[in-house]
Order: structure tokens, then sequence, then C-alpha cells
């Protein structure tokens, strides 16, 4: 026998999109939420730079959506750009009113705001150099306060419960199933309401900064569910992690650069300006082809990122 749960809404995914949808959520709602490991093992608790939000005076929208679309070389939906750009202020508010630590300057009054590549602003608000963990925890430990929540951890969902499932007429989604990777045993999630909140797919490359959790399993549900999929050709590579020959490579931040990081050949020589004006600044998909371009044309295998010409603080 399947062991059955009930709710009104059933969140796959457990970093900031899924956790932050749930606390928006009325509280009358019985929500469930499912977390394929340990709850803060995701792409948010790894992120490191920060959020790009419109907080400085000197900063505009206007500025920030002609950025946006810069760095998407114009191939982002304007209307998706615009939403998330005129609201992000208010929703950092509602981070900083969750108790998220984010760095303050030093007198203590005002948001410490860093440049990163594509910005012609500082408008990236940071927790020291851990924002994903520091969101991650607070969106956890908020969530854990609500009892109209629950949190499933190490809930692996299987596939969404569709009317072709239970041979019913039409198109609906009446939950799914999940394996328990504990009691290694698949139990059935019904729900009114199914959001997929499960991130990419970044893990299907063999170098990547994503957790071994990002493997495309909600964009491979919705499919199979007769969801439309789009945009799947647009994998955002970060230009700079950690090269070590045996080593599992992780993330340097893009606050590297936008403090002034250079990135030189392994004789030492700059490169990003032939490909760019703008430079090590340049959106991250120009950087990230001008390295792969420099190590495949040169046979090497790796380029230096260097701020030694900074002071240390």
């Amino acid at each position: 026998m399947h062991t059955q749960h009930k709710y009104d809404v059933l969140i796959i995914g457990s970093g900031a999109a899924g956790l932050g949808l749930a606390l928006k959520l009325p509280r009358k709602l019985r929500i469930g939420v499912l977390s394929k490991g340990p709850v803060q093992e995701g792409n948010t608790f790894y992120a490191q730079g920060g959020i790009s939000a419109v907080l400085d005076k000197e900063d505009s929208i206007p500025s920030h959506i002609a950025d946006t679309m810069d760095a998407g070389a114009g191939l982002c939906n304007l209307d998706a750009v615009r939403f998330a750009v005129e609201n992000g202020a208010e929703a950092i508010q509602w981070l900083v009113e969750l108790g998220v630590p984010f760095t303050r300057t030093d007198n203590k009054k005002d948001y410490h705001l860093t440049r990163e590549g594509g910005h012609q602003h500082r408008r990236v608000i940071h927790a020291a150099d851990a924002t994903g963990k520091a969101l991650e925890t607070s969106l956890v430990a908020e969530v854990k306060q609500q009892k109209n929540i629950d949190l499933f951890e190490h809930h692996i969902a299987v596939d969404l419960i569709t009317s072709k499932h239970l041979k019913k007429e039409g198109k609906r989604c009446f939950g799914a199933y999940v394996l328990d990777r504990r009691q290694d045993c698949v139990e059935v999630f019904r729900s009114r309401f199914v959001i997929l909140a499960t991130g990419g797919a970044s893990k299907v490359y063999m170098y990547t900064s994503n957790p071994d959790t990002s493997t495309g399993d909600g964009i491979a549900m919705a499919w199979r569910a007769g969801c439309r999929i789009a945009n799947m050709e647009f994998n955002q590579f970060h230009p700079t992690c950690l090269y070590h020959p045996q080593a599992k490579s992780f993330l340097i931040t893009e606050a590297v650069r936008g403090e002034g990081g250079k990135l030189l050949l392994p004789n030492g020589r700059p490169f990003m300006q032939r490909y760019d004006e703008r430079g090590e600044l340049a959106p991250r998909d120009i950087v990230a082809r001008a390295i792969d371009n420099e190590m495949k044309r040169r046979g090497i295998a790796h380029v230096l990122l260097d701020i030694s010409h900074k002071p240390a603080k």
C-alpha cells in the first residue's frame, strides 16, 4: 500500500523559489514542500555574490532593465524583465524583514552594494560572500515556524500524477509520485495545485558549479505531463570556477571581477579587451566564451584570475 498525503498545494523544490512561494501563499492552505536531499542542498544555498536590485539613488529602473536586456543579448522577454526589476526592491525588503543578514557599509546605515559584470551601477546586495547560504537559512527557519507547511527532506518526485495515469478525461494534475529515499518506497502526494520549483539541469555537464541535485527532473516531469517547454538552449555558464586537475571545481564569485579582478593567460597577459570593450565586466556569456576560446585555441587547461593589485581589504 502506498502512503498517501493530501495537500492544497504541493511545491516540488526547496530553494528560494519554492520556500519563498510557500511563505507567500495564504496561511489557510495546507502546503507540502519536497526537498530532494537535505533542505539546504540546492543551487540557492551555494550562490555567493548577491542579488541585483535598484537600491541606490543614483541607479534607476530603466538602467537595470537596459543592462538586463543587454546581458541577455536582447533575447529576454521584456515584460518578464520589467516585472522582476520593478519588484526587486520590494522583494529585498521582504527578505530583510525575514532576517536575511545583508552586509552593511562601515556607517552601518546603508547596505553595501557591489558591482558585477553587465551592470552599469552598483546594485548587488549581498551577505558577505555567502548570500545564498544566508538566504536559504533564513527561509528554512521561517518555513519551519509555519504550522500550515510540511517540509519533506530526502523526497524525490518521480512523476506527476495526471489524468492519463488515472485514465480520466481532460488534462489535469492531481499530485505526484514521490520516492522517500530513507524508507526506499514510493508515496502518493495528492494536491489541488502542484508547483514545480526544481531548478535547472546543469549537472548534465561534466564541469559545473551546480550541486549534484541539479539534474532537470522537473523539466522532464513537465514535458511528460504535456507542458510546453521553451528556451532549453539557454544554459548560463558562470565564467569563473577554481581549476584543479583532480578535485571538483567550485564557484569563484563574480564580485572578484566586479571589484577589479583581471583575467590573464598563463603567461600573465590580459585578453578580455580583445573580446569586449568592457573587459572583465562584460556579461557572463561573453566572458565565458572568451575564456573557452582562449583555452581551446592555445591548448591550455586554465586561465588566471588576478586581484593581487588590490589592497587586501
